[in-house]
């Protein structure tokens, strides 16, 4: 969904209206309500429950029908969602379907937003429309509203944290946290505990007066407590139980830096101007890599295992060399770098 917000600012650009939205993600509210060019935002719980057995859903399809019938982009990879503009009344003229426009070779994400946002659907391609907005810029932005810096300020004050520099790290995401495949090969995010401690022992050592902050979702803050324990170090904070998303964002708007795999978070911080370090498993950084508008260094790390991406092929001195060198002043940095693992039979255990 930040990765998206490419899409409803060209939209919001070009029509001069505000853009509304459909969503099964819990987190698309909280994230976007405060953002320029959001409308009404309708999220229903599961694309694919039977329609006679979510209210939810027939509550969102009865705003759309009260809504009206206008142009639509669907950006959802799977047709789940399509039954309910049907339903809607949405006809197929008035849609613009993702699948029908895919990416091009080597264009990043918020690029393809972008450009699928100047394709109009056949019932008003013949209507005058302003070529306002740019279709070739790429990279996202959010919004940090005065509430959330003001309700950040207070829980940095409760936590002694309010003059201390800040240092992130985001080592869960939802794959990590499942119960049977969270630290399996299956899951192409999990990166080894006994990394991320050498990692936090060298920001502890480096830099002195930062507080170190550990993100992450409720679900993760076992995870956090895990790697804390590992690392035992001074001035560590698990705030994984603690982080509602205006929070976060203001967070990472104030933060000196961060350190993460890729996920939301990573994206999050890239669209308010934060730089990072970013592992990747298997997702391909050219498409998916977090790319802000405001320019913040983003480092790129992909590794292999095998001959085959794989995050574990990353190693602690890797990422440690690439915070080393990471411009945390402002600088436009987006190099990708490769660790080659050579402990095989670890990695792929």
């Amino acid at each position: 969904m930040v990765l998206l917000t490419a899409l409803i600012q060209e939209l919001h650009a070009r029509f001069r209206c505000p853009v509304d939205i459909l969503t099964s993600g819990p987190w698309s509210e909280p994230l976007l309500r405060e953002q320029p060019g959001v409308g009404d935002i309708m999220h229903v719980r599961s694309r694919s429950t039977p329609y006679w057995f979510a209210p939810d859903r027939r509550r969102a399809v009865q705003r759309l029908r009260l809504r009206g019938v206008g142009p639509t982009w669907f950006c959802d990879g799977s047709k789940a969602a399509r039954s309910m503009l049907t339903r809607a009344g949405t006809t197929a003229d008035f849609i613009v379907d993702v699948k029908d426009h895919p990416a091009v070779s080597r264009e990043h994400t918020t690029e393809h937003w972008r450009r699928f946002a100047r394709i109009l659907p056949a019932a008003v391609r013949d209507t005058p429309v302003p070529e306002t907005g740019s279709a070739t810029g790429g990279g996202c932005n959010l919004q940090v509203a005065a509430a959330w810096e003001a309700d950040l300020a207070m829980w940095l004050r409760t936590r002694g944290l309010s003059n201390a520099p800040l240092i992130l790290v985001q080592a869960g995401n939802k794959r990590t946290m499942r119960r049977l495949f969270g630290h399996s090969v299956a899951n192409t995010k999990y990166w080894p505990k006994e990394r991320w401690a050498l990692v936090l022992r060298h920001l502890r050592q480096e830099n002195s007066r930062h507080a170190i902050l550990l993100l992450g979702a409720g679900h993760e803050h076992a995870l956090n407590r895990e790697i804390a324990a590992l690392a035992n170090i001074e001035g560590l904070h698990n705030v994984a139980d603690d982080l509602p998303i205006p929070r976060l964002l203001a967070l990472l708007a104030r933060a000196t830096a961060l350190i993460t795999v890729d996920s939301g978070p990573a994206h999050a911080a890239a669209a308010v101007g934060c730089p990072q370090v970013v592992l990747f498993g298997s997702a391909s950084p050219s498409y998916y890599r977090p790319w802000g508008t405001s320019g913040a260094a983003v480092a790129v790390l992909v590794g292999q295992v095998n001959g085959e991406p794989n995050i574990r092929g990353i190693s602690a001195e890797a990422v440690i060399e690439a915070w080393s060198g990471l411009d945390r002043n402002g600088g436009d940095d987006h190099q990708i770098r490769q660790s080659q693992s050579s402990e095989v039979a670890e990695s792929a255990a």
